[in-house]
């Protein structure tokens, strides 16, 4: 099922402990790089006086103990690279220096959205009064300004040294953007306004990058050009460049929810395309001289058109892989492609072994091995003699195999799954191959008028052809099953499921079957024990939100918000969304504060509040009540828009201050009863009420 025997893999064994080592440092980044180091070089001491002893001690009679050293020696290499690569442990970072402004690099083409212009740059100079220091780090800097749309790639600046620490998610099931950004090694965030910021210089990123950058550039504008819908011109640059600036958030629910959403993010597929076009375009060198000839050119433009993509870690997957393959082809070596597999995985961890935790690499090696391991078992399930069949079912097995594997990883990520992934990704193939190879000769040839036009036409209507077959699909009865909310037990099962059953279909061995069904069943009594648990559970959850308010209290499955956020508004299914699909709310009803609301188990009147067990008074600028008797008890106060509080009350009362509050007023409130509770730039609160 994987290979005749180990020595076809040897790269997937040795990358295991190295995996293993980048996991643990990543959990304990503040380890000390030294005392591994100290380590490794010990165990590697050991390592080559064995191996230059070998014969003199008889080590062939013992030989495991090479395999015993190579294992620890792997892990602590894993351990080592994932500490030097955490930037924040080093002594010139820059938050660890006294400075007035900082310099910094463009290190990112700046994407414009909002009439906002965000891009991340590398702090490489402090500047405290006259002195200059050099530092190392990195910022994600957002700049609301027109003059800010002609910044670039490379470009140096001069910003003052106000910076903060990236926001954690405050909300349950909200994106966790601090730990997206920390996979990136960026920590701290900049907003800056006109006037705050200077270019000083210019021609201070790889000049190899930025002439992809601009490049890319002309090449969308080129796109641009010779088509006409925007909707169009957006995919066609994200499938056949990787830019995605331009990409709607409409345009990514209709692929997202038909999962289909892999070919908008130029991978391993894409690479193939484009190394049949180049096996097509160069197949008359094909005798022994110009095999290696040929073979150096075609590795060289897919790296190329990897950097042009701005090496997307899938990618650099695929390029890798397919560079080991025609190096083996050439040669006439037999390579297990798992080995190649794992051979690219350790190559791309070394250079960046925070890449472990993201969630776009984590897919895409596990959508190719899926490829590799269980699409030969799925595809001889069934035997098709018609030609047209089998071709149909050597599609179908391929994307069962992809979405099997990915699905677990997907569903606990995106808490979604795509019914109709097996429809919506066989006819996406003809009019994506018809989008590649048109937008790549329209933008390999130069611009004749007629057949440029010619080129775009085909393009914009492919894409358009294939988006209104994906939109039919999206809105197709139960075309995806939502609010997929999995613990981490319940999704190591479904893996141990999918394996067990795997391995059951290759073996035919009963007692793999056993073992899948039994997880079948801890998965069927995990799900049916939450399920049971949430809809008896009642409570309330006070919301972080920026500058506005929020209250969700859930009675079972059923919800109530009270907010001043329509459901429409993008804050709201940002933040208040996630947190009701994660707390198993099915049905709810959005109220403002202001009113009076009576259902069978929540009543509020005059700004006083009953729930189940709970009683709550709200203090907002719509609320009717301006003085309360003290002698009258509440289980905690929600006060918004720096309402007054009564000191006596303050004093007897728990208080919660949201984030429609000034921070002056949140302070002294706060001296009048220090077991307040403060949701502005603070988790949120959630209380039983059963």
């Amino acid at each position: 099922m994987i290979a005749g025997h180990k020595g076809e893999i040897p790269f997937l064994i040795l990358t295991l402990p190295f995996l293993t080592g980048i996991a643990c440092a990543l959990c304990l980044l503040n380890s000390n790089p030294n005392f591994i180091a100290t380590l490794l070089i010990a165990l590697t001491t050991l390592f080559i006086g064995l191996n230059l002893t070998y014969n003199h001690f008889k080590l062939h009679k013992v030989r495991w103990l090479g395999g015993l050293l190579i294992v620890p020696l792997l892990f602590l290499l894993g351990w080592l690279v994932t500490l030097l690569h955490y930037e924040k442990r080093n002594d010139n970072y820059f938050t660890k220096q006294r400075s007035n402004y900082l310099v910094v690099n463009i290190s990112s083409e700046p994407v414009v959205k909002n009439n906002m212009v965000r891009f991340n740059a590398e702090v490489v100079g402090s500047v405290n009064q006259k002195n200059v220091t050099k530092t190392s780090g990195n910022l994600l800097i957002t700049i609301k300004d027109e003059r800010a749309l002609n910044l670039f790639y490379g470009q140096q600046l001069l910003i003052p040294s106000k910076y903060t620490e990236v926001e954690p998610p405050y909300n349950p099931g909200e994106f966790n953007y601090k730990a997206y950004l920390a996979n990136k090694n960026i920590f701290y965030q900049s907003f800056l306004y006109p006037g705050q910021y200077k270019a000083i210089d210019y021609n201070k990123g790889n000049r190899l990058i930025a002439y992809a950058v601009n490049l890319r550039q002309q090449l969308v504008a080129k796109l641009k050009r010779n088509m006409h819908d925007s909707t169009a011109i957006a995919v066609a640059s994200t499938l056949i460049l990787g830019y995605k600036a331009d990409l709607s958030n409409d345009v990514l629910q209709a692929y997202s929810k038909t999962g289909t959403i892999h070919i908008l993010s130029v991978s391993g597929g894409h690479v193939a395309i484009i190394y049949g076009l180049l096996i097509y375009m160069l197949a008359f060198m094909n005798n022994k001289r110009s095999k290696l000839l040929r073979s150096v050119i075609i590795i060289t433009l897919i790296w190329s058109y990897a950097l042009l993509t701005g090496f997307s870690p899938a990618v650099c997957r695929a390029a890798a892989m397919i560079s080991l393959v025609i190096a083996g082809k050439t040669y006439n070596r037999y390579i297990n492609n798992l080995n190649l597999l794992a051979a690219s995985a350790f190559i791309l961890l070394l250079l960046n072994p925070f890449l472990l935790k993201d969630v776009g690499f984590q897919l895409s090696y596990l959508a190719v091995f899926g490829l590799v391991i269980f699409q030969p078992v799925i595809y001889k399930q069934l035997l098709f003699k018609n030609y047209m069949a089998n071709k149909l079912w050597l599609f179908c097995s391929v994307s069962i195999a992809a979405q099997l594997i990915t699905f677990p990883l997907s569903a606990y990520y995106f808490h979604q799954f795509p019914v109709y992934f097996l429809v919506s990704n066989l006819l996406i193939i003809l009019p994506v191959t018809i989008v590649m190879y048109a937008g790549i000769t329209l933008l390999l040839l130069p611009q004749i008028s007629w057949l440029s036009a010619a080129l775009g036409y085909v393009t914009e209507k492919s894409i358009l052809s294939m988006n209104k077959m994906l939109v039919v699909i999206e809105r197709s009865p139960y075309a995806g099953i939502n609010k997929i909310w999995l613990t981490r037990f319940e999704h190591l099962l479904l893996y141990a499921i999918i394996l067990f059953g795997m391995y059951f279909l290759y073996h035919r061995k009963i007692r793999w079957m056993y073992a899948a069904l039994l997880c079948i069943l801890l998965f069927v009594i995990s799900i049916d024990v939450k399920k049971i648990k949430t809809d008896k559970t009642n409570s309330v959850t006070f919301l972080s939100l920026r500058k506005h308010k929020g209250i969700i209290f859930k009675a079972g499955n059923r919800g109530l918000i009270l907010s001043d956020l329509p459901s429409t508004d993008k804050n709201f299914a940002y933040s208040v969304q996630p947190c009701l699909d994660s707390l198993r709310i099915i049905s709810y009803k959005v109220l403002p504060f202001y009113g009076d609301t009576s259902t069978t188990y929540f009543v509020k009147k005059h700004g006083i509040v009953w729930f189940r067990n709970k009683k709550l008074l709200l203090l907002n600028d719509s609320s009717h009540i301006k003085s309360i008797p003290k002698t009258l008890a509440f289980n905690a106060l929600y006060v918004s828009d720096n309402m007054h509080v009564n000191d006596s009350l303050a004093r007897h009362q728990q208080i919660i201050l949201d984030g429609t509050n000034s921070d002056t007023y949140i302070k002294n409130v706060m001296k009048l009863n220090v077991n307040n509770i403060i949701l502005k730039r603070n988790k949120s609160l959630t209380i039983l009420s059963n």
